[in-house]
């Protein structure tokens, strides 16, 4: 860090402990130092928000501009029904963008937050702006390269400005409300509402474009989730045998890979009743791996209990494998 950046982090830092009726004085060099490190990491998430959602923006702004556009395809969620009404009443598309998305920006404020609704707010008009002011080039006429590559684009724009911890379609948001408030999962709420959209378009425009729109919507979807949940899947492994620390070692040896040990007490299993302690292993590994682990495991303790579970992101910990220097 340059030192008008350190200075200028420092200064922050010293705003902040007078608020707290701290002085110059009085502060120590941990306290220092641990307030910059705050300030400095909280500045790099929003640079990195900004970042992810601009990208997102300009991503999604392609794949509405140069493929769906021209072709009069939709989509699924608040950008379909954009797009949707944008076919029927030739109204701008940037406008109606932010027209429909406000109701969603609104219960996105009352349900997660309010940063959330500023970045949303900022991404949406972001979007808006980009579809009315940059001229993007028409790729294709052939319709299924459209659907496509039109999808992806969307896709890949809506899946970044996610990870930057904002929307550009609020569809999810009123899923995840109406999941609290009727029941059902978001992912059952998001087909339905999609299903009715599809069938409009269908009615009102043509069976085939709403053919054309629904592998649209399957390829976006498809790479919202690629970019959320990146190329390894990764599988929770729990681990519970009286051979634990072979278990163990043989993770941590032959896989590379880390892991957690609880202290646990055997409750009921095959043999009746039993209260013995015992070490349960826990341990993270690709979905690629998993047939492996289950053979090793099976060489250790054929009896022993395995419970496994998906898990959608990862952050920190022995997640990727370790490079052994004596292989």
């Amino acid at each position: 860090m340059n030192s008008w950046w350190k200075n200028v982090f420092i200064n922050n830092v010293f705003i902040d402990l007078k608020r707290k009726g701290k002085t110059a004085a009085t502060v120590s060099q941990y306290e220092l130092a641990k307030h910059v490190k705050v300030l400095t990491i909280t500045v790099r998430q929003v640079v990195k928000s900004f970042w992810l959602i601009t990208i997102g923006v300009l991503c999604a702004g392609f794949g509405l501009r140069g493929f769906l556009l021209p072709s009069e395809f939709i989509d699924g969620g608040a950008v379909g029904i954009s797009l949707l009404i944008a076919e029927v009443t030739h109204l701008p598309l940037a406008v109606l963008l932010i027209v429909v998305n406000i109701p969603f920006v609104i219960l996105g404020f009352n349900t997660i937050g309010k940063d959330f609704a500023i970045k949303t707010i900022l991404g949406i008009i972001a979007l808006a702006c980009a579809v009315a002011f940059i001229n993007y080039p028409i790729v294709t006429e052939d319709k299924l390269l459209v659907a496509i590559f039109g999808g992806f684009f969307l896709g890949a724009g809506i899946g970044l400005a996610m990870r930057g911890g904002g929307v550009i379609d609020g569809t999810e948001v009123l899923a995840i409300n109406l999941s609290k408030r009727i029941g059902g999962s978001v992912g059952d709420i998001i087909m339905v509402i999609n299903i009715i959209i599809f069938s409009i378009a269908a009615y009102v425009l043509s069976l085939e474009t709403a053919m054309y729109s629904i592998l649209t919507y399957l390829a976006a979807s498809k790479t919202v989730d690629f970019i959320l949940d990146g190329i390894e899947e990764y599988t929770g492994v729990t681990i519970i045998s009286h051979k634990s620390e072979e278990i163990r070692n043989m993770i941590t040896g032959k896989l590379g890979r880390g892991v957690t040990i609880f202290n646990g007490k055997r409750g009921f299993g095959t043999h009746g009743h039993n209260h013995r302690d015992i070490d349960i292993v826990y341990t993270v590994i690709t979905r690629l791996e998993v047939s492996k682990l289950n053979a090793e495991i099976e060489k250790i303790d054929k009896s022993a209990f395995i419970v496994m579970s998906s898990i959608r992101d990862t952050k920190g910990g022995m997640i990727k494998k370790r490079v052994h220097k004596h292989e």
